[in-house]
């Protein structure tokens, strides 16, 4: 099935008064996530992105360990992430957002703005030239509809005020929809989303922890798991102080919940050709069957 941000071939039907698509042209990218259930199966949530905004907001959304999970899906995409620290006319001083986000964005460019100020707004023109898509993604409340309001410059997407005490928001975004900016940039609003799911994103985990990839390569082992094995390089820089204990345990964390994901891919694959064999077989024997009749 097409997803937002897919380009399609067009079959018309004048006389009908209809178009029906034909055909899908091949992904340059696509944007998936990991969704409960038996089959591990992954749900893509928009194609063909060139950036992807991750928005979180000053406050309680504020969460680093969510951020390392959207990077590793993202990075698994092919498109370029970018963070931004939304609402923040709420905080002192907004460097110390960036500051806090800084240890996990592993080179990412993280932006702090305010979509009710503009402060921060100019940085992203670079991110939204003519013919660029991006795809914003983030938990609800955030301010992702409040961001495509300043965007465009008119309400175009319903915004509702978070719950003060919890600092969640509402899911006022349902469906994914697809804005044409001024500067002829393409901008994807998806719903929040309640959690993140890795999928089958193994590339995006190691240009998430790029410091770890580079560090493994000193391993005695080159399937060192990092956890007791004897010669790794990684937990000497533990030891000395050049990587900090919870980047790692989050890493490790990561690669256990990818591998169980991408082990019950594997099971669901092979449900589903069973099935479909299944399906076959009873075809040719409805076949054989009519013939004898």
């Amino acid at each position: 099935m097409p997803a937002v941000g897919d380009f399609v071939v067009l079959l018309e039907k004048p006389d009908a008064g209809v178009s029906l698509i034909v055909d899908i042209l091949p992904r340059k990218t696509v944007f998936t996530r990991g969704v409960p259930g038996k089959d591990g199966e992954d749900q893509v949530l928009a194609a063909n992105i060139d950036t992807v905004f991750i928005v979180t907001a000053a406050g309680p959304d504020l969460n680093c360990h969510r951020l390392e999970r959207y990077l590793a899906v993202v990075h698994a995409s092919g498109a370029e992430p970018v963070i931004l620290i939304s609402k923040a006319d709420l905080a002192d001083d907004p460097s110390v957002l960036t500051s806090a986000v800084a240890p996990v964005a592993a080179g990412v460019p993280v932006i702090a703005l305010s979509a009710v100020t503009g402060f921060g707004l100019s940085a992203l023109d670079p991110f939204l030239e003519p013919g660029r898509t991006v795809a914003l993604i983030g938990s609800s409340g955030v301010g992702k509809s409040t961001l495509i309001n300043t965007l465009l410059h008119r309400a175009v997407q319903d915004t509702a005020r978070v719950r003060e005490y919890d600092g969640k928001g509402h899911h006022k975004t349902t469906v994914r929809q697809m804005f044409i900016l001024e500067s002829g940039a393409l901008v994807i609003d998806n719903p929040g989303l309640r959690e993140v799911g890795l999928g089958t994103a193994g590339s995006g985990l190691s240009d998430t922890f790029p410091e770890i990839r580079e560090l493994a390569a000193g391993c005695r082992f080159s399937n060192c798991r990092h956890e007791n094995e004897p010669g790794c390089a990684v937990r000497e820089a533990v030891a000395e102080g050049l990587l900090s204990q919870d980047r790692l345990e989050r890493y490790i964390l990561l690669t256990k919940e990818l591998a169980f994901q991408q082990e019950k891919a594997e099971i669901g694959l092979t449900r589903l050709e069973r099935k479909r064999w299944k399906g076959i077989s009873k075809a040719a024997r409805d076949i054989r069957g009519t013939k004898d009749r």
